[in-house]
């Protein structure tokens, strides 16, 4: 099936070019409704405006609490055809409003190994602790902060003489790779939640 896809953003929104860029060149069987972001002015609103997507800006201090703002972002998305929810450095923890409403397609990606260095700066936190070896997770979202069932992980090793922006740049490309190829599993219907597991299911056959 073709994904609808809504994009959350804060910032830059390299995993929505990453996105986007994927479904230009056919990698990615979906199309990008709408991207928004809670903050107004960021980059990756010039990206979609780029792609002759519509991006809105939907800001939480609009909003007395996290499960209204959450309802507005579920009015927005649905009134724009969306069926799956990227999260994509969207820096906003989501309710159950949203996931009730788009139950078991709402997709994050996180820039640490998961269930390793949850929450902000997982790069920052792998690098503090002495890791060896970062990266990547695509994760299905729940109620918790990055707890939710894993789709995909990618690794970088992490070198000896690695700063927090070396880190944070060597991830950054496995994530762009990762969550392009996350989304399509889900497009040919290839991923099965069993509890805390996901399994891949073999590519059909052409």
């Amino acid at each position: 099936m073709t994904l609808s896809l809504g994009v959350l953003v804060s910032g830059s929104g390299s995993n929505l070019q990453s996105v986007l860029d994927a479904c230009s060149d056919g990698r990615l069987d979906a199309a990008v409704r709408v991207v928004v972001s809670n903050k107004p002015g960021v980059f990756a609103l010039e990206r979609a405006a780029k792609s002759a997507v519509e991006a809105i800006t939907l800001s939480h201090k609009a909003f007395a609490s996290r499960e209204a703002y959450d309802g507005a972002l579920v009015e927005a998305l649905r009134a724009r055809g969306v069926d799956t929810v990227v999260l994509a450095g969207f820096m906003r923890i989501v309710t159950p409003v949203l996931l009730d409403a788009f139950r078991g397609r709402v997709i994050n990606i996180h820039p640490a190994l998961l269930p390793a260095f949850p929450g902000v700066d997982g790069q920052r936190q792998a690098l503090e602790y002495g890791a060896k070896v970062a990266g990547c997770t695509v994760h299905f979202v729940d109620a918790g902060t990055d707890t939710g069932p894993i789709i995909t992980q990618r690794a970088v090793p992490v070198l000896e003489d690695d700063t927090v922006e070396t880190l944070r740049a060597r991830i950054l490309v496995e994530e762009h790779k990762a969550l392009p190829a996350a989304l399509q599993w889900l497009a040919e219907g290839r991923l099965v939640v069993e509890g805390r597991r996901v399994r891949v299911l073999d590519a059909p056959s052409r």
